[in-house]
Parts: C-alpha cells; sequence; structure tokens
C-alpha cells in the first residue's frame, strides 16, 4: 500500500488594493457581469470575466433555466465566449464574483464540479495554467495559480 498526499495552497487579498491594476479591472469587468445574471430561482448570481495572453478580456455570466441541468455556469459562458472570438489565444487570468441575492456571502465561492472541469480543459488545451480570482461580497479575494489547486485529480485527455 502506498499513501500520497495532495495539498492545494492559494492567497488570500483582503481587498482590492493588494492585487495589480489589471487584476483589478478583471474584477471590475466580472462584477458588471452580475446585472446580465438570470438566476430568478436561485438568486445566486455568477460574474465572470477571462483575461487572455495577448490582453483581450472576455465575459459571461450564469444563465438558469427551469431544468437545472440546462443552465450554464458565468465561469462557462466566459470561458467559451472567449473560444469563440480569440479561439487560438490561451486564457491567463479568471476572474469570478458572485452574489446571493437573498443573504450576504463572507467568503469566496469556487467554482462547481463542471466548471473545473472546463478550466482543466482550457489549461490542458493551451497548455498553460489560468490563474483564478474568486470574490464576493466580502471584498476578500481568493487567488489561485491553477484549476489543480482544487481539482488535483482532474481528467484529461490523456485517459482516451
Amino acid at each position: 500500500m502506498e499513501i500520497k498526499k495532495i495539498e492545494s495552497s492559494y492567497i488570500i487579498h483582503h481587498g482590492l488594493e493588494s492585487l495589480p491594476q489589471v487584476d483589478q479591472n478583471l474584477i471590475a469587468y466580472a462584477i458588471t457581469q452580475l446585472d446580465h445574471a438570470y438566476a430568478p430561482y436561485s438568486q445566486f448570481k455568477v460574474g465572470a470575466a477571462v483575461r487572455l495572453k495577448d490582453g483581450s478580456t472576455y465575459a459571461g455570466c450564469n444563465q438558469e433555466n427551469a431544468s437545472y441541468p440546462l443552465c450554464m455556469c458565468g465561469e462557462r459562458v466566459a470561458l467559451y465566449n472567449a473560444a469563440v472570438y480569440s479561439p487560438n489565444v490561451a486564457p491567463e487570468t479568471l476572474a469570478i464574483v458572485i452574489k446571493n441575492e437573498k443573504k450576504a456571502i463572507t467568503t469566496p465561492v469556487s467554482p462547481c464540479g463542471a466548471c473545473r472541469q472546463v478550466i482543466a480543459e482550457f489549461e490542458q488545451r493551451f497548455k498553460n495554467t489560468i490563474r483564478i480570482l474568486l470574490t464576493s461580497d466580502s471584498k476578500t479575494i481568493y487567488e489561485l495559480n491553477s484549476v489543480q489547486d482544487i481539482l488535483p485529480l482532474s481528467f484529461d485527455s490523456s485517459f482516451l
């Protein structure tokens, strides 16, 4: 028998001012997407913005459906938007902002499993890591170096 240990780490920022201006701008762009989120059932809104290696940015927000499995998460909408309009440019940083209209969220919320897997696919596709910035009502920001920090045993095309 062999035991292996998986560890992950992330940086906690206690306000935007500790981030570079480009990251502050990306988070601000993600925040604007909250106004476009369609979340009549959960009241849980997600705004996301992705910055690509060439400096271009794309955004997205969640879109709910009465048939929950048909909902689209903001993270995936932003990444797929980037893939449509800049298909050959690698994502560099993904900012994800959440807001629950029913209650205050005091800590950043990480992406769901499906979004984690999609982010992992983008990392593999472009052979680079994607920094992830997570925030909520609290002004606290979690900075992850890669989706592998929250999805260490991901599935990828090497298994196919």
